[in-house]
């Protein structure tokens, strides 16, 4: 690969990725947003960041797994520190704790 292919690799990759976080800042500067847009984008990070844990707690060696499976346990002692302190350092701490501490069972 010439240096030329890799800084039009780079800007593309940075256009792709700086565009359409830039569009719609310019375009919500001038206007109000929506009290239902409001709303309903209060529900996206908890989505996002369910669609990136299920498989890694659900999922093993390809097949779907719940009996036996230390994750989900963790997964709801997570969740129950999550939803009381809502402290994503306390949730990171503790999910790594009790796959620890279950894996040692």
């Amino acid at each position: 690969m010439s240096n030329r292919y890799l800084l039009l690799l780079i800007l593309s990759l940075f256009a792709a990725s700086y565009i359409p976080r830039v569009i719609p800042m310019l375009y919500f500067s001038q206007r109000r947003v929506p009290e239902w847009f409001t709303e309903w984008m209060k529900f996206v990070p908890i989505s996002l960041f369910a669609a990136l844990v299920f498989k890694d707690v659900f999922i093993s060696h390809e097949h779907f797994e719940i009996g036996g499976n230390i994750r989900v346990v963790a997964m709801f002692l997570v969740a129950g520190v999550a939803y009381k302190t809502r402290s994503m350092a306390w949730s990171v701490i503790t999910g790594l704790a009790a796959v620890f501490l279950l894996s040692l069972l």
